[in-house]
């Protein structure tokens, strides 16, 4: 038996996205989104929320891009701090002590810090009630040595990213392997 828990933003989990921008003086800025994921196969892209009145909102209509860094456990409380405190009073990168990087792709910075960033050029915006939803072309991801695997691809259990409950509002991480997709549900 089902009991209804009303209209809500429940979705079980949500990625933490570390989104990357320049504002209008050329200041990098990381913010924390949950709203967001991959939208397209072809192109790649990814899609994202924000509401207007954020400090990175402006800055990815400005400057047409944006990326999206993918943090570990490690940096739990890095990108919670990104999420609390508004780029327009706070320069994040000094309060938290990453290291902006300059995307050579895209007009958009990135915290060298975090092991996976995709760098992504805005390709639509759709208005979404209180939020705008940025569809960005990814137009390469990038990864840490440290956490590929011997396919050269990102390997989950190396990253350890940080996921969110949308429900507690709380962060956790991610679980052991439990079985090949597209493939146990052929056993049945």
């Amino acid at each position: 038996m089902k009991k209804s828990v009303g209209a809500k933003t429940l979705l079980f989990p949500t990625p933490v996205l570390l989104v990357g921008t320049y504002d209008h003086e050329g200041k990098p800025n990381l913010m924390n989104a949950a709203w967001g994921g991959i939208c397209s196969s072809h192109p790649p892209s990814i899609a994202v929320s924000l509401r207007k009145e954020r400090h990175s909102f402006a800055a990815i209509v400005e400057r047409k891009a944006f990326t999206i860094g993918i943090p570990s456990e490690a940096r739990m409380k890095e990108a919670d701090y990104v999420g609390i405190f508004s780029g327009r009073d706070t320069d994040k990168f000094a309060a938290t002590g990453l290291t902006p990087v300059r995307s050579d792709l895209v007009d958009a910075p990135y915290a060298a810090e975090v092991p996976i960033v995709l760098e992504c050029r805005l390709l639509h915006t759709l208005e979404l009630g209180i939020h705008t939803q940025f569809v960005g072309e990814i137009v390469d991801v990038k990864a840490d040595i440290a956490v590929l695997g011997e396919d050269g691809l990102p390997d989950i259990l190396k990253i350890k990213p940080l996921v969110f409950d949308t429900a507690h509002r709380g962060y956790h991480g991610i679980g052991p392997f439990l079985g090949q997709a597209f493939s146990v549900g052929k056993k049945l």
